[in-house]
């Protein structure tokens, strides 16, 4: 979009570019909030590293490469807005979790391994 174009209505295009990173964040001076994990080269599964503020996906991507994985630990790194997380309540803990106890049969102690599998 070149500067004579409007954003908008009446709205034109910033001179600074970082404004319109930020359009859609409820304060125009932040940059959205970023959850990065990291799977590591020995591991199976992507683990929570931390979290960082970054313009887009490719830039949070780039700064979790820089910033988590500076010692050659991991082979692949996930970013996700912190905005698009939703998680349960602890609060409803009961609801979520404690049904299962009740269903013996879900825990494998009732089966014998055959010995090819014994690892498990």
């Amino acid at each position: 979009m070149s500067d004579h174009q409007t954003n908008g209505p009446t709205a034109e295009r910033s001179a600074d570019p970082s404004a319109d990173l930020s359009t859609d964040l409820s304060t125009s001076h932040e940059w959205p909030l970023w959850e990065v994990f990291v799977r590591t080269k020995a591991g199976l599964d992507h683990k929570h590293c931390g979290s960082l503020h970054a313009a887009d996906p490719q830039l949070a991507i780039q700064l979790a490469r820089d910033v988590y994985t500076r010692r050659q630990e991991g082979c692949s790194v996930w970013v996700v807005r912190s905005d698009q997380i939703i998680a349960s309540d602890p609060a409803d803990k009961a609801m979520y979790f404690d049904p299962a106890e009740d269903k013996v049969y879900r825990h494998p102690t009732f089966y014998k391994l055959p010995p090819e599998v014994d690892h498990m």
